[in-house]
């Protein structure tokens, strides 16, 4: 009988709204059964600690090692709080992303700030970490490690194929499963843009339900050139840092754009994350018969309209296969951990480009 595995699973993504925090129960393969899931929110002042390591490759750089600090600090603390709220004991690993804060493939580097060794000594349970620099390492792009996880639940859903799986994060990035395909990669920006914009005009976090976007009309000059940029049209596998472009790179948002409206921004920046997400059907091999949004992005209604309005196939919160789309990638990372664990692969050549299915992570068991 294969053995089955109790572990946790941790991600903070590049929005910074917290840290999420899974339990499930898995054999790294094909079964996974979620238990119990909590998230941790950020508070301003650790966002900016964090932030401020965006784009750094200096790990000793000051403000990388502070970022790292609180950010092992606060992923612990998350640990201890899920153990609280669950009860749980006797947990066998935690898969531990880490904080993405540069992610550069092509120079052959991708950064997720976080110290393992420490968690697994404050916690007593082992810690699978630093995930994606293996597979970075024999030429993949590192990104996205989810279709794995993605394929195992669609199997168990028995549902008709292929279907997309959508998590729609800072980047936005799609699974493509057929009864032979495994496909995956980055479409363009996902919430990252539309938070900066909203941050930089209207001091809040966030379009809530993309409202804001919603009052505006996208300039179908400025989506234009930015749809032209030479990532759309290449093919995949191809992965994005969250700052691959930032508002103040696309076309007129320069120098504040006083000649564009909040609203009118919103609007053009939210049509630029569905229209990438829209172009990513042309290198599927077969029309999806359905898509299914996991990630923040899922609750800002005027995008997920959108991409009713113009994706083939119907769309879906993936809370319509039974799935918490909130908890989805932290699962991921538990199912990924006992994956490592075993030695089995967690990135294939149709996933991140890697020329071999490849496995990665790193292992600290707990000292005094």
């Amino acid at each position: 009988m294969t053995k089955t595995y109790t572990a946790i699973g941790l991600m903070s993504g590049t929005s910074l709204d917290g840290i999420d925090a899974a339990l499930i129960e898995t054999d790294g393969e094909s079964v996974v059964k979620p238990l119990d899931f909590l998230t941790v929110p950020y508070k301003d002042t650790d966002r900016a600690v964090i932030r401020a390591a965006y784009g750094k490759t200096d790990r000793d750089a000051a403000e990388v090692r502070a970022a790292e600090d609180l950010s092992t600090k606060l992923h612990i603390d998350a640990v201890q709080a899920l153990l609280k709220q669950s009860g749980a004991k006797n947990i066998d690993l935690i898969g531990y992303h880490g904080q993405t804060t540069y992610h550069a493939p092509k120079d052959g580097i991708t950064i997720q700030l976080g110290n393992g060794q420490h968690m697994a000594n404050e916690t007593g349970i082992s810690v699978v970490f630093d995930m994606r620099a293996n597979d970075v390492a024999q030429g993949g792009q590192g990104a996205p490690l989810a279709p794995l996880y993605h394929r195992a639940r669609i199997r168990s859903a028995n549902i008709p194929l292929p279907v997309v799986i959508l998590n729609i994060g800072g980047v936005a990035n799609v699974t493509y499963l057929g009864n032979d395909d495994l496909l995956a990669f980055d479409t363009g920006p996902g919430n990252a843009l539309m938070d900066d914009w909203m941050q930089k005009r209207t001091a809040k976090r966030f379009d809530e339900d993309g409202a804001l976007a919603a009052s505006g009309i996208a300039v179908q000059a400025m989506l234009d050139d930015w749809l032209d940029l030479p990532y759309f049209s290449v093919r995949p596998p191809k992965s994005l840092d969250r700052d691959q472009w930032d508002i103040a790179v696309l076309g007129p948002l320069v120098n504040n754009a006083t000649n564009l409206s909040d609203a009118d921004g919103a609007a053009t920046l939210l049509a630029f994350t569905a229209e990438g997400i829209i172009l990513a059907r042309a290198f599927m091999p077969d029309e999806p018969k359905a898509w299914y949004v996991a990630g923040g992005g899922r609750h800002n209604k005027t995008l997920m309209q959108y991409l009713r309005e113009n994706l083939t196939g119907s769309v879906h919160d993936v809370s319509a296969l039974g799935w918490n789309g909130d908890a989805t990638e932290a699962e991921c990372f538990a199912y990924l951990g006992v994956r490592s664990k075993l030695g089995l692969p967690l990135s294939m050549p149709g996933t991140t480009g890697v020329k071999e299915p490849t496995t990665g992570g790193k292992l600290a068991t707990p000292k005094p």
